[in-house]
């Protein structure tokens, strides 16, 4: 889901990933903690509830940060918020690549199934609904919360895990720019289920999750049409991408950060005809990966170079 970065409060950096929370958290963490208060003799519980969804939510981003950076992409911030979190991760563009990084987080909550299953017997076993009821109903509510949260991730609608480990597989049949369009337009027809049974419910958090997944589709079906434009146009020979292996596009598609001019950073060296200013580093348009041109230089063109 997304989730913009400004009015987030850092938390602390593990493994050079910063955690952040939204703002709102802390005000829909004490409108849940006020509404449930009943389910427990004391409100204290209600907060080690909460407390537990904000350790799952945060474990699950974890996963899907942690596998990005294990193939070799970038992950750096994960911003927690009321409708759940969101880990910023880069991964190669390579659809096995996206596709672990993504199934990663949904696995954090399947190796909890087990575990709350185990204490769940314990419980029914030691007699915690009668001796330990608060206990109880808590273990039970953290137990629900995980399966729910994987269930819904799991929904094949973009942009949840779901829909993004569809996009992932159709990857490997389709290609990066079709199998994207077809996982936003699936999307979008979910995000219209969304909508009708937020309507039905009279539910705002359904609404809100539905009105996130549209912007969410619709800033995906641009990018799938913006990377369908981007197969169609010729290629240079002589340089290929280090990170993708794509050979870079002909014509002016780059633009100078001085002077605002488009130039075609590989006809002038990745010197900006205009202003003069010297680039130290190359953007791929298709992967958006920065390398030096030296490194873009394959082959027999890199010993007629030198």
């Amino acid at each position: 889901m997304p989730t913009g970065r400004q009015g987030s409060i850092r938390l602390f950096t593990y493994s050079g990933i910063d955690v952040s929370i939204h703002w709102s958290w802390f005000l829909v963490a004490a409108y849940e903690i006020q509404t449930r208060k009943r389910n427990y003799s004391s409100v204290t519980w209600n907060v080690l509830e909460y407390l537990a969804l904000f350790l799952i939510v945060l474990l699950h981003e974890f996963g899907h940060a942690l596998a990005c950076r294990q193939v070799g992409g970038r992950a750096n911030q994960i911003v927690l918020w009321p409708l759940g979190g969101v880990a910023y991760v880069d991964p190669p563009p390579r659809p096995g690549a996206t596709l672990w990084s993504i199934a990663a987080g949904p696995l954090v909550n399947v190796v909890f199934l087990p575990v709350f299953f185990v204490l769940g017997m314990l419980g029914t076993s030691s007699g915690w609904a009668a001796t330990a009821p608060d206990l109880y109903r808590l273990l039970a509510a953290i137990s629900s919360i995980n399966l729910y949260l994987l269930i819904f991730n799991m929904l094949p609608v973009y942009p949840l895990d779901g829909g993004q480990i569809l996009r992932s597989l159709l990857w490997f049949v389709l290609g990066r720019a079709w199998s994207l369009m077809a996982a936003t337009v699936l999307g979008l027809i979910g995000v219209a289920g969304f909508i009708g049974l937020a309507l039905w419910q009279q539910s705002v958090w359904l609404g809100a999750i539905a009105v996130f997944m549209l912007m969410n589709c619709w800033g995906g079906l641009q990018h799938a049409r913006a990377l369908l434009r981007l197969s169609k146009l010729p290629r240079r020979d002589g340089f290929a991408c280090p990170t993708c292996k794509t050979a870079p596009p002909i014509g002016e598609y780059w633009t100078c950060e001085k002077c605002g001019q488009p130039f075609d950073t590989f006809q002038t060296p990745a010197v900006c005809p205009h202003c003069s200013t010297q680039f130290a580093q190359t953007k791929c348009l298709d992967c958006g990966r920065l390398n030096p041109m030296n490194d873009w230089m394959v082959g027999s063109f890199v010993a007629s170079k030198f």
